[in-house]
């Protein structure tokens, strides 16, 4: 699954990247998140092997974390 956030600074986006690296430490075994920020967007890529709950859980609080860090960096 990929989500794209649109129209955001690149200063932005740097900064909510960096903000969220630490927290893909510890995510739920079959699971992958990449990260990528190419001008004006933000792009998460998440890749799981199994079920989909551990998917959604870990979607759902990710973007919750971009929107604090978003919030914050504006």
């Amino acid at each position: 699954m990929q989500i794209v956030l649109n129209d955001v600074s690149a200063k932005r986006a740097k900064a909510v990247k960096n903000a969220l690296e630490p927290d893909n430490v510890n995510i739920p075994d079959g699971l992958s998140i990449n990260m990528e920020e190419t001008g004006d967007k933000l792009i998460f890529t998440f890749e799981s092997v199994g079920g989909m709950g551990h998917l959604i859980g870990t979607i759902d609080e990710i973007l919750g974390h971009v929107g604090i860090a978003l919030k914050v960096t504006q």
